[in-house]
């Protein structure tokens, strides 16, 4: 993790960052990435299949209807006999963290900003996608101008991420984000069956439903919502403006009437249950996560869950 910090923001009192982040518990993060692998982690293992791949399992004679790309010339040149080339299956995980960068993940009134535990959910799951050859890919979304880097090994792949994670999210109101565009880009961009983790607060249109079904006919799709308690319910503090980070439109209410502060309470709360159901009707996992508390426990405990579940 010494990279991570060399390379990261400073830390202030306003951005605390995600907190310590102990190996223990970074080892126990475990991403069940595909179903249909025989339970066994893409990377691990040499693969019992044939097809598209990068490693040569045999040079066999052609056969009609083989494809002609495949021909071996030089084996060909020496035997005088057509021969093709068969590799060993391409068996990597690929990854995909598409992160949130609207205006709103910069809010945070307990013991971090929303961004802060993205961050700290981006390096937790990083750090995991890129062992034993698998590839982490990285996209964000809710700016002005995203970021994209393609699915890379090792340090390449977490260095995309640390130069991702640098940008921090605009500051400036850019309009309501569009998960739903995002999201149209990625699955142009991933093209192989690959495990993508959303990092959001899914604050913005529900423009998504259709492209997540989607994307999660083709992927295992994990949505990580991030929450701050101030989102769920209003103190009782007397007349307070509140602010759409997003689109930068105020409202002032007094939060002295018990009655208004129910009522926003009440909305919220079926606002996230409305989610949750909308994105379990779509088979993505859901897990939220909290500016309040410490996260990474959390996170570790779903991952292990879902793993168990899968």
């Amino acid at each position: 993790m010494s990279t991570a910090h060399a390379l990261g923001p400073a830390r202030t009192l306003g951005r605390p960052g995600p907190g310590p982040l102990p190996a223990a518990l970074l080892r126990k993060v475990n991403l069940v990435v595909r179903q249909r692998i025989d339970g066994m982690l893409a990377g691990d293992h040499r693969s019992w299949a044939l097809g598209e791949g990068a490693e040569l399992a045999q040079v066999r004679p052609y056969v009609a209807g083989d494809d002609v790309r495949l021909i071996d010339w030089n084996v060909t040149a020496r035997t005088g006999e057509p021969h093709i080339r068969v590799n060993v299956a391409e068996r990597a995980v690929e990854t995909w963290l598409l992160l949130d960068t609207s205006a709103s993940m910069t809010f945070g009134t307990a013991d971090r900003r929303k961004w802060d535990v993205a961050e700290g959910v981006s390096l937790a799951v990083g750090n995991f996608a890129v062992r034993r050859g698998n590839r982490l890919a990285v996209a964000t979304f809710g700016d002005q101008n995203p970021f994209t880097s393609p699915a890379r090994q090792g340090n390449r792949g977490l260095l995309a991420l640390l130069l991702a994670l640098r940008r921090e999210p605009d500051l400036e109101p850019t309009g309501p984000t569009s998960l739903g565009t995002a999201l149209s880009r990625l699955g142009r961009l991933a093209r192989r069956r690959a495990v993508i983790v959303v990092v959001s607060d899914f604050r913005g249109p529900r423009d998504w439903r259709p492209r997540l079904l989607q994307l999660a006919s083709r992927h295992d799709v994990v949505a990580i919502e991030i929450r701050d308690p101030r989102e769920q319910e209003l103190p009782d503090v007397g007349d307070l403006w509140l602010v759409d980070p997003e689109s930068g439109k105020q409202l002032r209410v007094d939060t002295r009437s018990r009655k208004l502060r129910e009522r926003f309470g009440a909305d919220a709360a079926a606002e996230r249950e409305e989610l949750t159901r909308e994105l379990r009707s779509l088979g993505v996992a859901h897990l939220t996560l909290s500016t309040s508390g410490d996260w990474l426990r959390h996170l570790v405990g779903f991952l292990q869950t879902e793993g168990r579940r899968r």
